[in-house]
């Protein structure tokens, strides 16, 4: 006879990591059947368990139910963004390298109904086609060998924004109007800026790259960014209105071969990443025809063929090309953060439809990914090693 599946059953006491990292949050939850609420969803979110939502979670978590853990997200009184707050000043002050930047990227999760809040027939470069799902925007922190979320917003299509019974049944709260992708990125910018998070750099794909109003915003906001674009990206060689726009490819394809310097910028399983990098001045052309100063950067591979990338950045003359490279490279830190928030905690599995149940969770996935994160981390300040003292976050030979 086949043995019954069984299900991982969370401990009847508290992970003392766990409680330990929620102390600094107890003010935030001022009634205690929220606090209570809050350690068991966690709990929950952090076992080795196929399905989290409420419903599947209530049944292997000691004392908890379904109505106490929809309850959390959807009734207790409690501020979900003062949680946050709370939580990137936390991981800010973790000691590191200090040399960080901030990453911006979207992420998809597919949908089989129409009533979840936001979701539609949109295209999602999870699903890498147009399919039925939510889309959120999102704004991660990342050093050489740390990372951790540090805002989300949920897209909103047009049409959710303009039908009053769609927002009414979202509970979609009147001020928030519709924003393209690149607007909520910005907006998710000035939060981390509001929050203090110190950064050297901003990093994004071509989605957000090849848009002239995202790139201005950050120039407004006097950031430093390098971002991946297509190769149709328009530029030029001067500033004079009579010089010739041209592809970045074109560009690119043009120079001599020994442009190009093979840089790495970091060791992989199967060794170090490289590839060849060149930087060529130039000026990038907006949608009103205006002309901005910045570096054109090219990537193709040290041997045979394949694809050829393309960044644009502001950067100062002074800063290396390495540096540029290894910032931009740090994109696959939000790739990682969305898939294991998925994978590990659920994030992808969240059935409620409401707006402020669908923040409230994000929230508390990040959450549990930071609780990773500090554990991680404070596991690492104890490993003591021979030779000189390392920063922080050196890594290891």
């Amino acid at each position: 006879m086949a043995k019954p599946n069984r299900m991982p059953q969370a401990p009847s006491e508290p992970i003392p990591e766990l409680d330990e990292f929620l102390n600094d949050f107890r003010s935030t939850f001022g009634r205690r059947e929220s606090w209570a609420a809050l350690a068991l969803y966690l709990s929950g979110l952090l076992l080795e368990h196929p399905n989290k939502n409420c419903d599947t979670l209530a049944a292997v978590l000691p004392g908890a139910s379904e109505q106490q853990l929809q309850g959390l997200l959807t009734q207790m009184v409690w501020d979900e963004q003062a949680l946050n707050r709370q939580r990137v000043k936390k991981l800010s002050a973790l000691r590191t390298e200090g040399d960080g930047v901030l990453v911006i990227d979207d992420t998809g999760f597919a949908k089989q109904g129409q009533h979840s809040v936001g979701v539609a027939r949109q295209y999602s470069g999870t699903l890498g086609k147009v399919g039925n799902c939510q889309v959120t925007v999102n704004c991660h922190y990342a050093e050489r060998t740390l990372a951790w979320p540090v805002a989300t917003r949920l897209y909103l299509p047009r049409k959710w924004c303009e039908e009053p019974e769609r927002r009414a049944a979202g509970q979609i709260p009147d001020d928030v109007v519709f924003q393209t992708k690149p607007e909520i990125a910005l907006a998710l910018v000035d939060e981390a800026r509001t929050l203090q998070v110190r950064h050297s750099c901003l990093v994004a794909d071509a989605d957000y790259g090849d848009n002239p109003q995202f790139l201005n915003g950050l120039e407004q906001r006097q950031e430093r960014y390098v971002v991946a674009v297509r190769a149709n990206f328009s530029v030029a060689l001067s500033r004079r209105g009579d010089a010739p726009v041209q592809r970045a490819d074109d560009i690119l394809a043009a120079l001599p071969k020994w442009h190009w310097q093979t840089i790495r910028w970091r060791e992989g399983s199967q060794g170090w990443l490289r590839a060849k990098f060149v930087a060529v001045r130039a000026w990038r052309v907006d949608g009103q025809g205006q002309r901005q100063i910045g570096w054109l950067l090219g990537q193709r591979p040290t041997r045979g063929a394949g694809d050829w990338k393309y960044f644009w950045s502001n950067a100062p003359q002074a800063l290396p090309l390495a540096t540029l490279v290894e910032y931009t490279h740090r994109r696959y830190w939000v790739e990682q953060f969305h898939e294991e928030a998925k994978s590990l905690l659920g994030w992808d599995q969240y059935q409620g439809r409401l707006w402020y149940g669908f923040h409230r969770n994000a929230v508390l996935v990040m959450l549990s990914f930071s609780f990773l994160v500090w554990l991680e981390w404070r596991e690492r300040q104890q490993i003591r090693r021979r030779g000189r003292p390392r920063a922080a976050f050196s890594p290891s030979a």
